[in-house]
């Protein structure tokens, strides 16, 4: 990891402990300048990376808590009426138009508990973050980040269709210290809080200039892309298809949507490790880009199938 970015994570470390998948996912999506999704409960963590991450690259940043009411013009700015006189004729129409605000002037959006979402402005939402446009508009957008809780019946929450979640290239399932597994970071946690060590800093100061995001993002077409990851990425479709039966009717892995965008990330992946040049190893990330792509008892078996394919 290069400059700015290893201070970005450095800050993501500093305020959060453990979480380390996620982390790293956070910066791919920064640097690649796709959307990520992070499902995990309350207390994991999720808004609080996403914070970080954002605030953190010096990028023109929107929060947004979803909920039951939530409106469009929440989301996209006021909509204002406007006097406007007709065309070859006496009178005024009254026009109306969009005040751009929220997600339509943002560089990085966290929004938060979307599966919460309306499906009137859970529609338009979507279609803005992958056209990254607003009708004719573009907008500055580089990076969303969404965050759920489970989906389960205490959280109120409905289930995002997958091909709503396809607009998000990475997507990561986020669970408790404990409940992953990891003690000795709950260990960790447990200590920072009582040697009174933990960060409560709110808006951290940016630590990655926008110049240098830019430069990590155009320096991704320049690394080199063996063929035996090429080959490799082939393969882990082709057993996903045929082995494990993930066809049109359960899965959302279309050749020209999913070959691209691993293409980026691996790349994305190698850049964050400071190398030139894209290794086996660097297909990991296709977990993190199969969470919900495929039916979960699949994607439990995807670090085996990479690990196979790799080695």
């Amino acid at each position: 990891m290069k400059h700015g970015l290893s201070r970005l994570r450095e800050l993501l470390d500093r305020h959060v402990v453990g979480h380390d998948d996620a982390k790293q996912a956070l910066l791919l999506a920064l640097v690649c300048r796709e959307h990520i999704y992070l499902e995990g409960p309350p207390g994991s963590a999720k808004t609080r990376m996403a914070e970080l991450a954002a605030r953190g690259a010096s990028l023109g940043f929107f929060f947004y808590q979803m909920h039951r009411d939530t409106r469009l013009s929440e989301l996209v700015g006021d909509v204002v009426l406007e006097r406007r006189p007709l065309a070859g004729a006496e009178g005024e129409r009254i026009h109306q138009a969009i005040e751009p605000g929220g997600i339509l002037t943002a560089e990085v959006c966290v929004l938060d508990d979307i599966s919460r979402a309306p499906g009137e402005a859970l529609n338009v939402l979507l279609r803005v973050l992958n056209e990254r446009k607003f009708g004719e508009r573009s907008i500055p957008l580089l990076t969303a980040i969404a965050t759920s809780n489970p989906l389960r019946d205490e959280y109120y929450n409905e289930p995002l269709d997958p091909a709503n979640l396809d607009r998000f290239a990475l997507q990561l399932r986020v669970s408790g210290l404990i409940q992953s597994g990891d003690r000795a970071q709950a260990r960790a946690l447990i200590d920072r809080f009582a040697e009174g060590s933990v960060v409560e800093q709110p808006e951290p100061e940016p630590v990655l200039a926008r110049a240098e995001l830019d430069a990590a993002f155009a320096g991704l077409a320049r690394l080199t892309v063996p063929a035996g990851v090429k080959d490799a990425l082939i393969e882990f479709l082709r057993r996903l298809s045929v082995d494990y039966d993930c066809n049109e009717t359960n899965s959302l892995l279309t050749d020209r949507s999913f070959l691209v965008k691993a293409v980026k990330l691996v790349r994305g992946r190698a850049l964050l490790a400071g190398r030139e040049r894209v290794e086996r190893g660097d297909l990991s990330v296709l977990e993190q880009m199969t969470t919900f792509r495929v039916p979960e008892e699949v994607h439990a078996k995807v670090p085996a199938l990479i690990e196979e394919i790799v080695a």
